[in-house]
């Protein structure tokens, strides 16, 4: 089927969008000399016009070494006139493109005779999406429906992007890596995803989403990358911004709790204060961000069946009301010693506290007797501390630079969980503590020389990372603890990598071939008591090669194919040997034996623009070897399920995913995206270490599925506009079942006052409520059906002012 699948696709036409990221202000440069000495003619007259009409666009005079430079160009045909007394006048075709922020022209000859030099012509068109037809840029403030809210919240509702769990999926994978200005840093987490959910959207400035990274960025992530883009103001004098929103969440029940427990939250509330200044005056540029997330949720409602072959039926309900502050700053001062060269230091501080409080009782299949009532508090502290000093160098041509940074990250886990466990016959008071601190030290080199016709860029990093982590359990009465499973492990990994990436582009043609060598060095010490892990690790050197190539039809057209090759390596997270009591009766462990997921993907695109709209499409095809999942399995008789990390296999995804969008009156716009894909996990057989040692084995999944998301944007005046958006998530399988289908709805509108400087919005995530996660699990030995009802109802209203 897959086959015939990825056949028919094939066939199916394709465009793009004009929402993509571009650059929008170029800068062309170039060196003038007299063709017959080969000296360079300083103050010599360069002219920038429109070819279309002739007309005059800017114009610039070089410089002692005769270098000349034209800032601030947008797309366009364009000519050079260049003159100097004595010699001819020399036009010249330009065609200025997107493959780089700066165009090096090189060496212009003028000559001082009559005779006529050949015409260069310089080509490279600016398209109105990002040139690699795979990164697309969004401002969170434009996002009217989930502004007041998280990170997280905010990506719902972007093309390609869909929520599951927490989680954050790009076309249907959960292999996501997200950055912070471009780097990996530990509130949002080394390769992985986690913090989303509790990063205020009022701290970020605009949110990247890349399909396809290309050699500069790490090769953790094969789904693609979310890169979070923080505020930071570089006008003259002082500025800032100052924001106050809250809300309300839960606003009634989607489902009544079972019989005997503590009430779930409602009418929850959201506050979220922010402050942003700046100050900047001559070679200085002084910054200062705090901003304030203050939340209750109904973090968990989920209602289970579970079924065993022996005939035995548990109905159970995990329910857990969270309460949040995560409070995170950001200070820096960048120092302008010269045109050339630039020093910014800067440090960061977060603090995230969560409170929970959970009931999970387990029932017999009528309801008529409770065979258990486990309550619990966990008290968890994430503290991150990052300080990073970045240098660049300008050298005398345009665009050509080198930037050097230093990153250290500390970030602390202090978790204490206590819980009782409530049986027929006694209680239980049970505890355990975990503490986890992580150390992370970064050197990243970037190199960047315009050419001619394209770009190079090269560069190195060095990453040292280690975790220290420390498990102590305090068993009460007749505890249901592995107290033989605790005690401490470290995690230590040394990563350098290098990386070279040659862009090209003349009048017809794009190219980008890339390549990141990586070596990776991974250790992992457990304690020697522990009764079931021993010490691993593994190491590694890989190269992650990148290729586009791109045609251009014309001026709205361009066909493009690309290739690259990425890896998902276990995080410490994964592999951490401690079992998590967080479900009375689904434990969850990490496994030190987790190897790294290599994944190839394959991706073709047609764009075309026009206009009022786009329309834009791609068709991508992903495999993964050794891909990283979670198995479920049950090997005692206490009916106790155990969720351990393996490789799998072998995994597949294809699709195609479609991007529309129209003006369609002066009042309103629409955006439309169509994501279907082609999801299979192979067969495979692994074997589980904890508790005892047994064999797990899953036949072969394979689902059509996809999603369809719709933004009307609605522009009543200059001053007020509106924006509703719908999601469908189709079903889909997951490792050992499936996952059901999921709506809502969200509803914003924002209104400018006080002559733009203010702002006021209000808006409803999920406004219908109907927003649920319902799965099934197949094992060898049990199923069971969940629907987890957690909060999604928020209704929110804010103010901004900028000054």
């Amino acid at each position: 089927m897959i086959k015939y699948f990825t056949l028919t696709m094939l066939f199916i036409p394709l465009s793009v969008s004009n929402i993509y990221s571009q650059v929008s202000s170029i800068a062309i440069s170039g060196i003038i000399k007299d063709a017959a000495e080969d000296k360079v003619l300083p103050y010599v007259n360069v002219v920038l016009m429109n070819a279309k009409d002739s007309s005059f666009v800017s114009g610039s005079v070089s410089n002692d070494q005769g270098r000349f430079t034209i800032a601030n160009i947008s797309s366009s045909n364009y000519y050079l006139e260049i003159s100097f007394v004595g010699y001819l006048t020399l036009r010249k075709e330009v065609f200025v493109g997107s493959l780089s922020d700066y165009l090096d022209l090189g060496t212009i000859e003028l000559a001082e005779n009559m005779q006529v030099l050949d015409e260069v012509i310089i080509t490279a068109k600016q398209d109105e999406i990002n040139n690699k037809l795979d990164v697309r840029t969004y401002s969170t403030q434009d996002n009217i429906s989930q502004s007041g809210g998280s990170v997280l919240q905010s990506l719902q509702n972007l093309p390609g992007v869909s929520i599951d769990n927490g989680k954050v999926l790009l076309r249907g994978n959960e292999k996501v890596s997200a950055l912070i200005d471009g780097k990996q840093t530990a509130l949002t987490g080394f390769g992985s995803q986690s913090g989303l959910d509790n990063l205020p959207a009022s701290a970020i400035e605009r949110i990247e989403i890349i399909n396809n990274p290309s050699s500069k960025f790490d090769a953790n992530g094969n789904a693609g990358i979310i890169n979070i883009i923080l505020k930071k103001n570089k006008k003259e004098g002082f500025n800032g911004k100052v924001g106050l929103s809250g809300g309300l969440g839960a606003l009634w029940l989607k489902k009544e709790n079972l019989p005997s427990i503590r009430p779930q939250y409602q009418y929850t509330p959201k506050i979220n204060p922010s402050l942003s200044l700046n100050y900047r005056k001559g070679k200085q540029n002084l910054f200062i961000q705090v901003n304030n997330l203050y939340t209750h949720t109904l973090n968990k409602n989920e209602f289970i069946t579970r079924k065993y072959d022996n005939g035995d039926i548990t109905k159970q309900q995990l329910k857990r009301n969270r309460n949040t502050n995560f409070f995170t700053s950001k200070a820096g001062v960048d120092w302008n010693f010269n045109e050339k060269n630039t020093l910014t230091v800067s440090g960061l501080f977060g603090s995230e506290k969560i409170i929970d409080r959970g009931d999970q009782p387990f029932f017999n299949e009528d309801l008529t007797s409770r065979r258990r009532l486990w309550q619990f508090l966990e008290d968890e502290l994430k503290t991150t501390v990052m300080a990073t000093a970045s240098f660049q160098h300008k050298f005398s041509q345009p665009g050509r630079f080198l930037n050097i940074g230093l990153n250290y990250t500390f970030h602390r886990e202090d978790e204490k969980y206590f819980f009782n466990n409530i049986l027929q016959d006694y209680t239980g008071k049970d505890a355990f503590k975990l503490l986890s601190d992580e150390h992370v030290a970064d050197l990243n080199v970037d190199y960047s020389k315009p050419l001619r016709y394209g770009k190079l860029e090269t560069g190195l990093k060095l990453r040292r990372r280690n975790i220290p982590t420390n498990m102590q359990f305090f068993p009460g009465l007749n505890s249901p603890l592995d107290t033989n499973a605790g005690g401490w492990a470290t995690y230590s990994e040394i990563i350098p990598a290098v990386y070279g990436n040659y862009l090209f582009e003349n009048k017809k043609f794009e190219a980008e071939v890339g390549v990141r060598l990586e070596y990776v060095d991974l250790q992992y010490d457990v304690n020697p008591d522990h009764n079931t892990y021993k010490s691993d690790g593994y190491n590694y050197i890989q190269p992650f090669p990148n290729i586009r190539l791109g045609y251009k039809l014309n001026d709205q057209n361009k066909l493009s194919v690309s290739f690259n090759r990425r890896v998902d390596r276990p995080n410490e997270v994964d592999i951490r040997i401690f079992p998590k009591y967080d479900d009375a009766e689904i434990i969850k462990v990490g496994n030190p034996a987790l190897r790294p997921q290599f994944t190839t993907a394959l991706e073709l695109g047609y764009k075309r623009n026009w206009r009022n709209g786009y329309l834009y499409s791609a068709l991508y095809h992903r495999t993964g070897k050794g891909t990283i999942t979670r198995i479920l399995s049950s090997v005692s008789d206490d009916n106790l399920i155990y969720a351990i990390f393996q490789n799998a296999g072998k995994s597949l995804n294809s699709g195609i995913e479609i991007i529309m969008g129209q003006d369609m009156t002066k009042m309103y716009s629409m955006n439309l995206n169509i994501n279907v894909y082609y999801n299979q996990i192979n067969a495979f057989s692994v074997k589980n270490l904890y508790p005892v040692p047994n064999t797990f084995s899953a036949v072969q999944q394979k689902v059509y599925s996809g999603n369809i998301k719709l933004n009307n944007q609605f522009h009543f005046t200059k001053k007020l506009d509106a924006q509703i958006s719908l999601v469908y998530l189709a079903p889909d399988i997951i490792p050992q079942g499936k996952i059901g289908s999921r709506f809502s709805l969200d509803v914003g509108i924002k209104k400018s006052v006080q002559n733009g400087k203010g702002e006021f919005f209000i808006n409803g995530t999920d406004l219908l409520n109907t927003m649920r996660i319902k799965k099934e699990i197949i094992a060898e030995n049990f199923n069971y059906k969940s629907a987890d009802y957690y909060e999604t109802q928020v209704i929110r209203i804010g103010y901004l002012y900028k000054f």
